[in-house]
C-alpha cells in the first residue's frame, strides 16, 4: 500500500505507483494532483472508501471528492464511514451511491458506552493548573484536546515545565514535526499528546487511557469523536471535559443529552439547565421522533443528531 498526502515529495510517491500498489491511502487534493500527472488511473479503482466523510465535507473537500467520484468506474464498491451521520452527509451518500445501504453500530452519533464521561465545571483561569490533577486519574497515555492552536502550544509548554513528557500536534506544524510527535507518543517516550481536532479522528491507538477536553467543542459531533479516542477494542477509558460559563448553552444541552443517553453522571450545573424537550407536547415530540428515525437517528435533532435540541432550533 502507499500513503499519499501533502507535504511529501511527489517523486517518491510516483516511483511507488509505477512499481504498482494494491491500496492507496490518500488525501483528496494530492490524489487529484497525481491523477492529473498521470501517475494514477482512477478508472482502475475497484473499491473506494471515504473515512470520516462528514468531517472531510466540513473541511471543504466536497468539490474534490465529487470530482474524484466522477472519475471512478461505475462498477466500483463504495463505502462511507463516520461516527456521526449529520443530514448533509446522508444526503451526500444518497446522491453519490446507487441504492445505499446504511449499517448502524448503535445510534449514529452516540457515545461509546465503554467510555466513562466526567464533566467538571472549571473556571477559565484555573484550567491549566487543574490539568495536572486530572492527569493523575489514569496511567498514560493521555490525549489532551483544545480547539485553538495557541492553547495547544501553551499547554504543551506548561506540561514540559512541570516535567511531564509531552508532545503536540496541530495544523500549523509541518508533516515531519507531526510524524515525530506521533512516533514518540506511539513508542511511549511521550506520555501525553496535546492536540487540536486534527487528532480527534483517525488516531487509532487502542491503549489510550484518558482523553481530556481542555475546552468543550462547539459541536457535539466533535465531542463524540474526541472521546472516541479512548475506550477502544473493548477496553474502558475515561473522558474528562472542562466546562464553564463560556460554553454555549445549546452545546451544554447536547452534552447533557449525550450523558443521559449513556447513563453517565450529570453534574448539577447541567442538571439545572431547562431541557427544551420538556416544553414540547407529547404529540409534537412523537412526530419529531418519527422524523428522526426515518433519517437513521434514534431521537433528538433530525438534522445533526444532537440530543439537547430539535431541528426547529438546530444551530446548523
Amino acid at each position: 500500500y502507499l500513503v499519499v498526502c501533502g507535504g511529501e515529495r511527489y517523486d517518491h510517491q510516483i516511483r511507488s505507483l509505477k512499481k504498482g500498489v494494491d491500496m492507496i491511502i490518500a488525501t483528496p487534493g494530492r490524489l487529484e494532483d497525481l491523477q492529473a500527472r498521470g501517475a494514477v488511473k482512477l478508472q482502475d479503482i475497484a473499491h473506494f472508501v471515504l473515512d470520516e466523510g462528514d468531517q472531510m465535507i466540513d473541511l471543504g473537500f466536497y468539490p474534490a471528492i465529487k470530482r474524484i467520484l466522477t472519475m471512478l468506474p461505475e462498477t466500483r464498491k463504495t463505502v462511507l464511514f463516520s461516527a456521526t451521520m449529520p443530514r448533509k452527509f446522508r444526503e451526500f451518500a444518497r446522491e453519490s451511491l446507487v441504492r445505499p445501504l446504511i449499517v448502524n453500530s448503535g445510534r449514529a452519533g452516540a457515545a461509546n458506552l465503554d467510555v466513562i464521561q466526567e464533566v467538571e465545571y472549571v473556571k477559565q483561569e484555573s484550567k491549566i493548573v487543574y490539568l495536572l490533577e486530572c492527569l493523575q486519574k489514569t496511567a498514560p497515555p493521555v490525549v489532551i484536546f483544545s480547539a485553538r492552536t495557541k492553547e495547544v502550544d501553551d499547554i504543551h509548554e506548561y506540561l514540559l515545565i512541570k516535567g511531564v513528557e509531552a508532545v503536540s500536534i496541530h495544523g500549523s506544524k509541518d508533516q515531519e514535526e507531526r510524524r515525530e510527535a506521533m512516533r514518540k507518543f506511539k513508542a511511549g517516550v511521550a506520555h501525553v499528546l496535546v492536540a487540536t481536532d486534527v487528532a480527534a479522528k483517525g488516531l487509532d491507538f487502542p491503549d489510550i487511557k484518558q482523553v481530556i477536553n481542555f475546552d468543550m467543542p462547539e459541536e457535539i459531533e466533535n465531542y463524540i469523536h474526541r472521546i472516541g479516542r479512548t475506550g477502544r477494542c473493548g477496553k474502558t477509558g475515561v473522558a474528562t471535559t472542562f466546562i464553564n460559563g463560556q460554553v454555549d448553552d445549546s452545546v451544554l444541552l447536547d452534552l447533557k443529552g449525550v450523558l443521559r443517553e449513556a447513563k453517565q453522571h450529570i453534574p448539577p450545573v447541567l442538571e439545572r439547565m431547562q431541557d427544551p424537550e420538556d416544553e414540547l407536547s407529547e404529540e409534537l415530540r412523537r412526530a419529531l421522533d418519527e422524523d428522526a428515525e426515518r433519517d437513521g437517528l434514534a431521537r433528538g435533532c433530525a438534522f445533526c443528531g444532537g440530543l439537547g435540541h430539535r431541528i426547529t432550533s438546530c444551530p446548523k
